[in-house]
């Protein structure tokens, strides 16, 4: 009988307690993001960091493809994002949007931008999906602003930026800290070398950045 009673009590209170799953973050995004997986890739140092602090528990995943701009991660959206049923999803976008402009003349003009961006948020919103978007950080580190697209990546930053307040996102801006760490750490304005090694994609020091940036934006949303 004490048995019983015991086996009772134990299934009453195991009933009663919530079993927290951990949290799910998908990182959306290019080819930085596809970088971010890898060994020494800021999501992978956010996954170390995590263990070894024993904080919260998340689930971080990216998704991130080469090349890819805003449209191409509208397309593949409902397959890689919503399917997933993620508590968070991070959009890192723009770089390519405003790069093949001059590469290859496959750019994203700025109205086109907005209205895929502005879709993806309301989707995800409507799904009950936090979101925070990120400003591209660099085209190369130049601080004297002589890099060709600097005035390109602010304005689509901005475009981002207006993005975040008038839905309510949380925001990493990238591109303010980015310049702001150029700015005290290349003071013979080189193109590259800094934070990235070809001028786009992260070095080192640019993962470890990136990295504290995410954890801090995912942290306070």
């Amino acid at each position: 009988m004490k048995k019983i009673i015991l086996s009772f009590t134990i299934i009453i209170l195991l009933s009663g307690m919530q079993i927290q799953k951990p949290l799910m973050v998908i990182f959306f995004g290019d080819s930085i993001t596809n970088a971010g997986v890898k060994p020494g890739g800021y999501i992978t140092l956010m996954q170390e960091k995590i263990k070894k602090d024993g904080g919260p528990s998340y689930e971080l995943i990216g998704a991130g493809i080469g090349g890819n701009k805003v449209y191409d991660l509208y397309l593949r959206f409902q397959e890689d994002v919503l399917d997933k049923k993620p508590d968070v999803v991070v959009i890192y976008i723009g770089v390519n949007d405003v790069w093949h402009k001059q590469s290859s003349q496959t750019g994203t003009d700025p109205d086109k931008f907005v209205a895929f961006y502005t879709a993806m948020i309301k989707k995800l919103q409507a799904s009950g999906i936090q979101v925070i978007v990120c400003t591209p950080a660099v085209i190369g580190e130049r601080t004297d602003f002589s890099n060709s697209l600097d005035g390109d990546l602010n304005r689509y930053s901005q475009m981002i930026r207006d993005l975040a307040s008038k839905y309510g996102c949380g925001l990493v801006d990238l591109r303010k800290a980015f310049l702001e760490y150029n700015r005290v750490n290349n003071p013979d304005n080189k193109e590259s070398g800094i934070l990235t090694t070809d001028r786009v994609h992260l070095n080192p020091k640019g993962n470890q950045l990136l990295a504290d940036l995410m954890f801090k934006g995912l942290s306070t949303k």
